[in-house]
């Protein structure tokens, strides 16, 4: 098992079927709050739907397609990121996340997101890292833009979530662009 410790708090590990039962129940607990964002909660509704996504993860991690972390806050789980598709063709990798409503507003995942991106460019030798985030996703769309990404485009209607389609803003860093907090492991 792997973990990256950013600081005394946080840490990050490869998602592991261990997680499922403690991933489920924070998934649970902040259900209406990550709603408004992310369509899939509906599909996850027992501790088992997460192990299952888990499982895939790990398929699609072995096969070099994917990378899902989880973020730990004083060895508890906080939230999870990672590269949700990886193009080793164009060697780009498309990062995601969410962060429970409890943690928001720390700096925790702005810290896990720039760690990811040094993961991506010295690990998987990508020369280009993708975040899309929800037009109105603030809180979200201000790591990447933190980080030093470059504000692409929109993407209308990217997304069903529920009931409504969602904007995407897309975000694009590329290798030579990396900001000094981003450079080194």
């Amino acid at each position: 098992m792997f973990f990256r410790y950013l600081d005394n708090d946080i840490k990050l590990g490869l998602t592991i079927p261990q997680y499922a039962d403690e991933l489920f129940e924070l998934t649970d607990k902040n259900r209406d709050f990550l709603k408004q964002w992310l369509p899939w909660l509906d599909s996850i509704t027992t501790p088992l739907d997460t192990k299952k996504f888990i499982d895939a993860q790990l398929l699609n991690f072995q096969q070099g397609k994917a990378l899902h972390m989880t973020l730990f806050c004083k060895d508890r789980i906080a939230g999870v990121l990672g590269y949700n598709q990886i193009d080793t063709v164009n060697g780009i990798g498309q990062l995601g996340y969410w962060l429970a409503r409890e943690y928001n507003g720390r700096g925790m995942m702005r810290k896990s997101v720039g760690e990811a991106v040094k993961i991506g460019f010295t690990y998987y030798a990508f020369n280009r890292i993708e975040i899309r985030c929800a037009v109105d996703n603030y809180k979200s769309r201000a790591i990447p833009e933190s980080l030093g990404f470059q504000k692409e485009g929109i993407i209308r209607n990217a997304e069903k979530v529920y009931d409504k389609y969602l904007d995407h803003v897309v975000y694009g860093l590329l290798k030579e662009e990396q900001c000094d907090e981003t450079k080194h492991l």
